[in-house]
C-alpha cells in the first residue's frame, strides 16, 4: 500500500497549522507519518507547505481549495505511485493505534477484489469516517469528475464512485464501498513483544478508545489531548 497523511486542512479553528503541534515532544506530523511507515510500502504526505518534506516527500493538490477530496484525488492520480490501494489517514487523528490500522489493512485487503470493494471505511456511531479509508486509485479520476462538476462533498463523492466502479466491473449495487464498525473483529490482541509494542493495542489505548477517531479541531481538544498522552503509540 501507499500511505498518505491529510495535511491540507487550514486548521481555522485552530489557529495555527495543526501538523506541527507538538503532542508528547512530536509534531502531529511526525505520528502520522510514523504510523504509516510501520504499514506501508510508501509513505507520503498531502499537502502544500514546503515544510511538511521534511517528515515525506509531498504531493501538492491538484485542484486546490477542495478540501480533503483534493488531496485524496492528488494521491490517486500521483503518477509515481504503482500501489493499487491506497490508506489515508488525517494528520489530527495521533490516539488511532497503528496495529488497528495493521489489522484492518489484513482483513480488508485480501478479500477487497473478490467483493469489488474500492472504497473501505470505519463507521462510528453508525457515522462513516471517510478521511480514514482505503481506496483503490480506480477512484481516482471519478473525484476528478466530482470537482469539476463542483461537488467537494467527500463521503458521497466516495459512495457515487464505488457504486459506479463496482456496475463497471460487474458486481452487485453497493458492493464497492464497505463501512466497517470500529468495535467489530478487526480490535487487535494485546502483546508483550518490547521491539514491536505498536503491533499491540495498550490497555491505555483501549481505556481512550473514544480518542481514536476524534479529530483534534481546537486549542480544548488538543489541551485534553496532552493530558492522555499514554495511550499514544508514537
Amino acid at each position: 500500500m501507499h500511505g498518505f497523511v491529510l495535511a491540507g486542512g487550514r486548521s481555522s479553528r485552530m489557529g495555527r497549522d495543526k501538523a506541527f503541534l507538538r503532542l508528547a515532544g512530536k509534531p502531529l506530523i511526525e505520528h502520522a507519518v510514523t504510523k504509516l511507515r510501520r504499514v506501508c510500502d510508501e509513505v507520503s504526505i498531502l499537502g502544500n507547505d514546503s515544510r511538511l518534506e521534511e517528515y515525506a516527500p509531498i504531493v501538492p493538490d491538484i485542484h486546490p481549495g477542495c478540501g480533503p477530496m483534493g488531496g485524496m484525488e492528488a494521491a490517486l492520480l500521483h503518477p509515481h505511485s504503482w500501489h493499487e490501494w491506497n490508506l489515508f489517514l488525517p494528520v489530527d487523528v495521533p490516539f488511532l493505534p497503528t496495529a488497528y490500522l495493521l489489522e484492518w489493512a489484513r482483513y480488508a485487503l485480501p478479500s477487497a477484489e473478490k467483493r469489488g470493494a474500492v472504497v473501505w471505511m470505519f463507521t462510528v456511531e453508525d457515522r462513516p469516517q471517510p478521511t480514514v479509508a482505503f481506496i483503490h486509485r480506480a477512484v481516482g479520476p471519478l473525484l476528478t469528475e466530482s470537482i469539476e462538476r463542483g461537488e467537494y462533498k467527500l463521503l458521497p463523492a466516495l459512495e457515487l464512485a464505488a457504486e459506479e466502479l463496482a456496475e463497471r466491473n460487474g458486481f452487485l449495487r453497493g458492493s464497492g464501498l464497505w463501512k466497517i464498525p470500529y468495535w467489530s473483529e478487526l480490535k487487535a490482541r494485546p502483546g508483550t513483544d518490547p521491539k514491536e509494542s505498536w503491533r499491540y493495542t495498550t490497555p491505555a489505548q483501549e481505556r481512550e478508545s473514544a480518542r481514536w477517531f476524534a479529530n483534534l479541531n481546537t486549542p480544548e481538544e488538543f489541551a485534553e489531548a496532552e493530558r492522555n498522552v499514554e495511550a499514544l503509540d508514537t
